[in-house]
């Protein structure tokens, strides 16, 4: 069976990874994966996390499988994070959720089960988008299709042109939108804007599919969940990916959720059990720990605040450090404005770098960026920064 079988080619970005830890480079400096780092260069363990691993160390008396959606408290609390617990789609219950591995789980069980309920629907996605959405919705069986999104000359949103492709979307057809922190751009649309997207989505029919995998890292868990409230206002039906790797760093615990909205509550049951369907086909059950530190945290009071606290400030360390590497080109003599990088949000930014600088700054720097010029802004450090900083402007230079 294998004889003839020839290498799958690397991912593009957890390659690079592999390729980092290869690299003899005393000062090399991965950009790459997107994982949140301190100015150590490390990622940590939340303080709230370790204490509710303690607790439910001290407290869990079984190891059997939890339900094919996952725990009750565990939805309660995701919805609560997602609407706001007073919001109607949760008082009234046609909100249903699902623990799912990781928000990469929740994107593949959601085309599956959206291609399963209109198997001739295509798949929308921004141009440019996070690079595994393409294979996971392939992957679905979904015929892929882009829509302008990010214009290179402004380094801005090309919202004219977004909106236009989306109002001629045929109706039935999904369209994956990125609730905040895009990725990879960095760039999102203004709440207007976010209004204008919801009408479009009313009036078109399509789908809206929300990845919202960085809820807390943009403005702050409440202002980064507006746009699916703006949503909520004009659609009846919507789907959303949720992730806790980045805001709660549950990155190897691989724990994210899938939630559908329906116009009513019998709808949204009906619906729910298709999912449900396509879950016990794929993984069976959820990986339980995840969820329960989820749940544990956001029930208690004193964890809850602890965790808000950890993660303002990993978003303010961010927004530090965009500051930081404007001013370190500035100081180079880079005569590019790099100023659109401090009115990006999250982690990522597209720096404009070209795919031959990305290159230069891989085999003669040991600097590691995505293909694109995507950076990983969490990776900087004050340890690297300078030595970043001057290789970018030997690049730019180039």
């Amino acid at each position: 069976m294998f004889e003839d079988v020839t290498a799958a080619p690397p991912d593009a970005i957890l390659g690079l990874t592999d390729a980092f830890r290869r690299d003899s480079n005393p000062n090399k400096v991965n950009l790459g994966v997107g994982v949140y780092k301190d100015d150590t260069g490390h990622t940590p363990i939340l303080s709230a996390v370790k204490k509710a691993e303690q607790r439910l160390c001290d407290t869990q008396d079984t190891k059997s499988y939890m339900p094919i959606n996952g725990a009750p408290a565990y939805g309660k609390a995701v919805q609560a994070l997602l609407f706001g617990s007073d919001h109607e789609v949760v008082q009234s219950g046609r909100a249903c959720t699902a623990h799912t591995p990781g928000g990469t789980g929740a994107l593949r069980v959601g085309g599956d089960f959206l291609k399963k309920l209109n198997p001739d629907a295509s798949l929308w996605v921004s141009s440019p988008t996070w690079a595994n959405h393409k294979g996971v919705f392939t992957a679905a069986g979904f015929t892929i299709k882009d829509y302008p999104y990010y214009d290179k000359a402004s380094k801005t949103l090309d919202f004219d042109a977004m909106l236009e492709s989306l109002k001629a979307v045929p109706a039935g057809d999904v369209v994956l939108l990125h609730v905040c922190c895009h990725n990879p751009t960095g760039v999102d649309p203004s709440e207007e804007q976010w209004a204008a997207i919801a009408e479009a989505a009313a009036v078109g029919g399509w789908t809206p599919f929300l990845d919202f995998a960085y809820q807390g890292f943009g403005v702050s868990i409440e202002a980064d969940r507006t746009p699916i409230r703006l949503m909520l206002e004009q659609v009846s039906e919507v789907l959303i990916a949720s992730s806790f790797s980045k805001n709660v760093g549950l990155y190897q615990d691989r724990t994210g959720a899938l939630t559908i909205v329906a116009a009513d509550t019998e709808q949204a049951a009906a619906a729910f059990s298709h999912v449900k369907a396509t879950i016990r086909v794929n993984y069976s059950n959820p990986p339980a720990h995840g969820g329960w530190i989820v749940s544990t945290i956001m029930e208690d009071e004193a964890l809850r605040a602890e965790w808000e606290a950890e993660l303002a400030s990993m978003r303010v360390r961010i927004h530090e450090v965009r500051q930081q590497l404007v001013a370190g080109l500035a100081a180079q003599g880079v005569d590019i404005d790099f100023s659109f990088i401090t009115t990006q949000n999250g982690m990522f930014s597209f720096s404009g770098l070209s795919d031959d600088q990305v290159a230069f700054l891989r085999d003669e720097k040991g600097i590691y960026i995505v293909k694109g010029g995507r950076i990983n802004v969490a990776g900087i450090t004050s340890a690297n920064i300078d030595y970043l900083c001057v290789s970018l402007a030997e690049a730019l230079g180039r």
